[in-house]
């Protein structure tokens, strides 16, 4: 007996089974949550609310840019992590000129954060000792 042909429609039955169960899990739960769900008329059901606090001015907030920055530092070395995990995973396998490779890879990601560290990159308020860069002009 041959194999069938690889134009076949048999190995997608499955995945048409599981979309076709996904949608009417999520149209079931929408419509009872429809017809179960309360309905609220009231004037505060339309006003933001958090935490148990009634919110006060603006959710437009300016955020101060080394929020970004060390957000943007966070994704950049996290990431690193996971290439990190991956190749001590597969250390066995690739041996020392892999494991070279990775200690290389490692001190140049130390030397970025040594270099960010002392940039002051990662600092939140200003340094001990020194003034804000606004205020040494207006001696």
């Amino acid at each position: 007996m041959s194999p069938p042909p690889p134009t076949s429609i048999a190995p997608w039955w499955s995945l048409a089974v599981y979309a076709a169960v996904v949608l009417v899990l999520a149209a079931g739960m929408l419509g009872l949550s429809f017809v179960l769900g309360q309905r609220h008329k009231e004037k505060a059901t339309g006003e933001p609310y958090e935490a148990g606090i009634v919110s006060t001015g603006s959710a437009r907030l300016r955020m101060d840019v080394r929020f970004y920055l060390v957000a943007v530092f966070f994704v950049v070395f996290d990431l690193e992590a996971a290439f990190i995990y991956a190749w001590a995973v597969a250390l066995r396998d690739i041996g020392w000129p892999g494991y070279v490779e990775g200690v290389i890879f490692i001190g140049v990601l130390f030397a970025a954060l040594v270099y960010l560290w002392r940039l002051g990159a990662l600092d939140w308020g200003p340094r001990p000792g020194k003034e804000p860069v606004e205020k040494q002009g207006a001696s």
